[in-house]
Order: structure tokens, then C-alpha cells, then sequence
């Protein structure tokens, strides 16, 4: 978990991660169900949102910018998976936050 959070940027995936910790892909699929409970995918999706809800929130960046920083290639890719997860628009997450109105996550 803690490969995840210091390198969601990057491509990193469960294979190079079992790699490095000298396992198999299945020990830690099963490591991530008990231990955290959760998988591999949606650890890393939830970190990705939560930077990305961070940097919006200080409106420095344009989203295609905050998209890349956290490891998307696509905006739209990304625009997609953030409204799934805080349920707005990144664009508007980032205009609400600003203003200092409260934006519920969609967990």
C-alpha cells in the first residue's frame, strides 16, 4: 500500500508491485482482501481521486494538468472516474472547494 501511495503517478501495476516485494500477483490480490479490504485497482483509483481532489482544491491547475499529475493520460479518462468517485465534474469540484462550500465524496 505504501508503493501505491508514494508512485500513483506513475504506471505502477500489482505485477511490478509483487515483483518488488518478492510475491506472487495472487498473495497480494489476497493480501489486499484481507488486509485492507479492498483491491489492487480501487486503492489506487481512491489515492489518485483523493490527490487529485486536493490539487483541485487549491485551483492552480488546469484538470488535463491535475489529470497527468495524477496518472491519467486522458482527461476524459479522468473526468469520468472523478465524478464517479466525488459525484461533480473535476472543474467544478475545484470551483466549489474554492469558494469554501463543503463537496460530499460519493464513497
Amino acid at each position: 500500500m505504501a508503493i501505491v501511495e508514494n508512485e500513483y503517478a506513475t504506471d505502477v501495476n500489482l505485477d511490478e508491485i509483487a515483483q518488488r516485494l518478492a510475491s506472487s500477483r495472487r498473495q497480494l490480490q489476497r493480501a489486499y482482501a484481507e488486509i485492507g479490504q479492498t483491491t489492487f485497482r480501487s486503492h489506487l483509483a481512491n489515492v489518485r481521486m483523493d490527490r487529485a481532489a486536493e490539487l483541485l482544491a487549491h485551483g492552480e491547475l488546469a484538470v488535463a494538468d491535475v489529470a497527468r499529475q495524477v496518472g491519467y493520460r486522458q482527461s476524459a479518462q479522468f473526468a469520468k472516474a472523478f465524478r464517479r468517485r466525488h459525484g461533480l465534474a473535476p472543474a467544478a469540484y475545484g470551483k466549489f472547494s474554492r469558494r469554501g462550500a463543503r463537496v460530499a465524496t460519493v464513497t
